[in-house]
């Protein structure tokens, strides 16, 4: 029996509204031998499936097991084509293409001249919305009818034509590298997380500087100085530059209201940037500036022209929820965000085939870290287990990491005290399994180790020992980013004088929040 996740014909239809299925069946119905078309029932049966059921399916006589295979991918292909019909999924580059579409259908009948002027209009829309793959593919098409069809001079058409080639070639180039640049650094921060060395910086450094090319940013359209924006971006990032990060977050959110038509075309990119900026306002500490970035992302999604999908849904919801979270660190008000996460695990099973595992255990070390500020360690615990169970090595390891340091904390907090010593030796040889061993996981691990020769009238000073230890970590170019992750250095103080974690971030909060 296949897997409900793995098979994308029962994903894809679980995926439609009710006007799409209504549409994919008056689709069908268009010619009247279609009403008892085997992959109609197949379609009728899968959507009338909580699971899928292949046995069922094959009982229902719709269809023999050789036969399967091919009506799925059949009807597969009928959902597809009906919803490219349908309105409301239509896109610019769905529009253009249906132009090229009906320029090519032109162009094999011999209608040259009706094929250069669809071509010539779909190059129009390509141009001015930034689409500039496409318009190359387009001028190489006009070039091909060009070479067959004489419509004017054939000199200033050919010179027309191939300096417009060159120039949008030029551009794809410089776009290319700077795409393949920024997709290297964020798989890169994904994978590892931030620098952990002066030799990791110094390969990143020499990494993003060879592979940086030349050009004239008088020159750079929409499309170009968004990936530059993405690639230096994530430079920043993974240096751990955070005010470079807040620095090109907002240069790419402003180049969309810049370029307002462009928050309709590529709402997705729209939504990432507005992202970054709200993430890295928060690793700078600015509330102020943090709530108004919100506010003014919020606004932005709920205007009449903002277009909805369940992509693009997804996409908002990561942002939004992620955002709200961070507010509530920032203001130590981890009470107060407790509302957010059945809010947030209602949407993650909503939103289950398009949000990927990373950002599930992204939200569930979040959650984890809710719970462990107001003291519910064991709660902290359940969520954190989510993530240590998690045999997915490719997800981002400094979160896992992190995920382990937290958890040997909440258990001493909890007092499982039987479990501690284990978790202390599978976490050691996790991290250096994983060569992310650094100095403040080292001195953690072992003062926890040390608990069972501590007596309880020295167990003040062995805290006031550790938090001097570590905050001579706070600032390190390296060391800093486990502080990112877990706040232990006001977990050692809410030790050292008595409060609750929450009181002492609240504290901090007034200090350093602008």
């Amino acid at each position: 029996m296949a897997n409900t996740s793995k098979d994308f014909l029962f994903v894809l239809i679980k995926s439609l509204s009710k006007s799409e299925k209504r549409q994919f069946k008056l689709y069908v119905n268009r010619i009247g031998m279609n009403t008892d078309a085997k992959f109609l029932q197949l379609f009728e049966l899968l959507d009338k499936m909580n699971d899928y059921n292949e046995e069922k399916i094959l009982k229902s006589n719709i269809v023999t097991k050789v036969q399967l295979s091919n009506l799925k991918a059949h009807l597969y292909k009928q959902i597809l084509v009906s919803l490219r019909l349908n309105p409301t999924l239509q896109n610019i580059r769905i529009q253009i293409r249906e132009q090229i579409d009906f320029a090519t259908i032109l162009y094999q009948k011999g209608l040259y001249k009706q094929s250069l002027k669809l071509l010539e209009k779909a190059k129009t829309m390509a141009l001015e919305h930034e689409e500039k793959n496409i318009a190359y593919e387009i001028v190489e098409f006009e070039k091909v009818i060009e070479s067959q069809y004489i419509t004017r001079s054939i000199s200033g058409r050919a010179d027309e034509l191939s300096i417009l080639a060159k120039d949008l070639s030029r551009q794809n180039v410089v776009t290319s590298k700077l795409s393949n640049l920024s997709l290297q650094l964020y798989g890169y921060l994904l994978k590892h997380g931030y620098a952990k060395s002066d030799e990791e910086m110094k390969q990143i450094t020499q990494y993003y500087s060879d592979r940086m090319p030349e050009f004239d940013f008088e020159e750079l359209g929409f499309r170009e100085k968004l990936w530059l924006y993405k690639a230096n971006l994530w430079y920043s990032f993974l240096i751990q530059d955070f005010l470079g990060c807040f620095k090109y977050a907002s240069k790419w959110v402003e180049l969309f209201y810049e370029y307002p038509s462009m928050i309709q075309i590529n709402p997705i990119w729209f939504i990432k940037g507005s992202n970054y900026l709200l993430e890295s306002l928060y690793l700078v500490k600015h509330q102020t500036y943090f709530k108004e970035a919100l506010v003014r992302f919020e606004d932005t999604l709920t205007h009449k022209g903002f277009p909805k999908n369940e992509n693009i849904l997804s996409q908002e919801f990561l942002t939004l929820y992620n955002s709200k979270l961070n507010l509530h660190f920032l203001k130590g008000d981890f009470e107060g965000g407790l509302y957010l996460v059945d809010e947030i695990l209602t949407q993650l099973d909503l939103f289950n085939e398009q949000i990927d595992e990373h950002h599930h255990m992204v939200f569930y070390y979040k959650i984890a870290s809710l719970y462990f500020g107001i003291g519910d360690n064991l709660q902290c615990i359940v969520y954190l287990n989510k993530i240590i169970s998690n045999r997915n090595l490719e997800m981002r390891e400094d979160l896992m990491c992190f995920a382990r340091v937290l958890n040997l904390v909440a258990h001493y907090e909890a007092r499982e005290d039987e479990q501690l010593d284990k978790l202390i030796r599978d976490t050691y040889q996790f991290l250096i399994k994983m060569n992310d061993l650094h100095e403040v996981q080292r001195e953690m691990i072992r003062f926890l180790k040390n608990l069972g020769t501590i007596y309880p009238h020295e167990l003040k000073d062995a805290f006031i020992t550790l938090h001097a230890k570590l905050k001579t970590f706070e600032n390190h170019p390296y060391e800093k980013r486990a502080f990112l992750y877990l706040d232990i250095i006001s977990w050692l103080e809410s030790k050292i004088y008595n409060k609750p974690v929450a009181h002492i971030v609240q504290e901090k909060a007034l200090k350093v929040n602008r």
